[in-house]
């Protein structure tokens, strides 16, 4: 697998840059479905007709439930559980963040990424072979993200070329972030922002769309154009691929100005970009990165109450990917703050972020029906989120770049009752992380301390 690395992209005025390239979203009408709570009415006409003559779509999941191309429903094969990776505060002020990773046990924890001070390192994800970690950057200065990937045995970062590379109206504010590898490893798909900042004062960026490139860096192609004729309307981010690799999930979260204001949902999207739908309603408030069961039946997410960042009330939920069966894994109503969830590459396990109402989060695991949670970490101090799993083995490290957390002091049996999967009550309650001593500072919001414009989807409401 060829990691990303810094390449010659094509032009701003090139088919792959900021304008559509044919074929890359067809995003039909009539693929929407309503049965997730959406109505016909919600997503204006406007914002998904397809650049190019309409083609037929090939037969979707809308088209046959729960159905997701060959994967869905098979075996998932054997599959090794290996490190977690997430992201972590690195100093006491929470001003900087870098990419961690630990054992299925919550042991070995190991920085990977070397953040310069105050940048944010964040929303990490494992290539297939689990030799490359990719993730984004915030840099402190200007306030925007860019690609990077590092091997999963820590070394020299490799920055991916930003795709504009001169001072034009396409490149104004230009910020990329949430890289996620195809399971082939050919692709990588990734959310970019870009154009002039909302007059209004609200820093959102005009344009906000999901792209798709090779580990490469190159072929970089648009995939939807949920903001295309509608500016400051809202900004897609953190996608996640169906194992088959045929279909795409991905947060929108929309504006002041977006319909409906102020709220986000989880999409979905074919591979070539048709198909385009809503998979959760508005009133669940699901974002962040959902992830697909390995057998391609199930998807997770989590939903964040309106309010301020790091609210409690939240949870964990799972879905079929044709928008059926929504069920909770996670006690409803809550007063505990959920991050995002991960599957184990067996299917066996879910990892996720949790933590009290103004507390650092921490690591837990439960089944997928939601019993048996037990607590990984105990180091509330750095706030570790986003967690994904994957297949890599720890690798051979210095000692002083080790650094061993304590162990779990509050695991909890695995004999705790909990719904089934799609049921939305009885729930077990997961341990509450130690409270520290000081409140989560500003800088826990996930955003660089600076003025500087960032996508609004990307306050750590989404963490």
């Amino acid at each position: 697998m060829a990691r990303i690395t810094t390449g010659t992209r094509q032009s701003p005025t090139g088919r792959a840059r900021t304008r559509a390239s044919a074929g890359a979203g067809l995003l039909l009408l009539g693929a929407l479905l309503t049965g997730c709570g959406a109505e016909p009415g919600e997503i204006p006409l406007s914002e998904i007709r397809p650049e190019t003559p309409t083609a037929t779509p090939e037969p979707t999941a809308a088209a046959t439930p729960g159905v997701v191309g060959a994967a869905v429903g098979a075996p998932a094969a054997t599959a090794h559980n290996g490190l977690i990776v997430s992201r972590a505060y690195t100093d006491a002020a929470r001003t900087s963040t870098a990419i961690v990773t630990l054992s299925p046990d919550g042991t070995g924890q190991h920085q990977v990424t070397q953040p310069p001070a105050r940048a944010l390192d964040d929303r990490p994800d494992w290539s297939p072979d689990g030799a490359t970690i990719a993730f984004d950057r915030t840099d402190p200065q200007t306030g925007t993200a860019r690609l990077w990937t590092v091997l999963t045995a820590g070394g020299p970062e490799h920055q991916v070329n930003q795709l504009c590379d001169s001072g034009t109206a396409d490149c104004a504010n230009e910020d990329e972030r949430a890289p996620a590898f195809s399971p082939d490893g050919k692709q990588v798909a990734f959310s970019r922002s870009w154009g002039a900042l909302d007059p209004s004062g609200s820093r959102q960026i005009q344009y906000s769309d999901l792209y798709l490139m090779t580990p490469e860096g190159t072929d970089v192609q648009r995939l939807t154009f949920l903001t295309n004729d509608k500016p400051y309307s809202g900004a897609v981010s953190n996608p996640s691929w169906s194992p088959d690799g045929k279909q795409l999930t991905f947060e929108y979260r929309t504006s002041a100005t977006g319909q409906p204001a102020n709220s986000r949902a989880i999409y979905v999207v074919s591979a070539d970009g048709t198909g385009l739908r809503q998979l959760t309603p508005w009133e669940l408030r699901a974002g962040d990165r959902a992830d697909w069961s390995p057998d391609g039946t199930q998807i997770l997410f989590t939903t964040y109450p309106a309010g301020p960042d790091n609210a409690p009330g939240g949870g964990i939920y799972t879905v079929h990917p044709d928008g059926s069966a929504v069920g909770a894994l996670t006690p409803a109503p809550s007063d505990a703050f959920y991050g995002a969830a991960a599957y184990a590459p067996d299917g066996k396990s879910i990892v996720f972020a949790q933590a009290p109402a103004g507390a650092g989060a921490d690591l837990y695991s439960m089944r997928p029906d939601g019993t048996g949670v037990a607590r990984l970490t105990n180091s509330a101090d750095k706030w570790l989120s986003r967690p994904a799993w994957g297949t890599a083995e720890a690798p051979a490290a210095p000692a002083d770049q080790v650094q061993a957390t304590s162990q779990p002091s509050d695991r909890p049996s695995d004999q705790a009752s909990g719904p089934a999967s799609g049921q939305t009550s009885s729930a077990p309650q997961a341990p509450q992380a130690p409270r520290p001593d000081a409140q989560q500072p500003a800088q826990a919001q996930g955003q660089a301390p600076t003025e500087k414009p960032q996508p609004e989807s990307d306050s750590d409401s989404d963490e």
